[in-house]
């Protein structure tokens, strides 16, 4: 969606879904609120959560400093 109108299914977008609440690609104008990447949100959300949602945090699977650590070795190192 745009300010000058959408081109999606004869010149009509959707409005976001409560899922979008957050998301900085929000752009509100007088009809009411669009997503600015896609014009059906809706569809987007229906599989999973959207790949361009600005306010959703992927979880890192790896923390800490990014070394992985043999258990067998760290349990050595600690018993000298």
């Amino acid at each position: 969606m745009t300010k000058k109108g959408c081109k999606f299914n004869g010149g009509s977008c959707h409005p976001v879904v409560d899922q979008c609440n957050g998301c900085e690609r929000i752009i509100e104008l007088p009809s009411g609120k669009y997503c600015s990447v896609f014009p059906d949100p809706a569809s987007k959300w229906r599989l999973g959560p959207c790949n361009m949602a600005t306010h959703l945090k992927e979880d890192s699977k790896n923390e800490g400093n990014g070394k992985k650590i043999n258990p067998l070795k760290a349990s050595k190192r600690r018993i000298r």
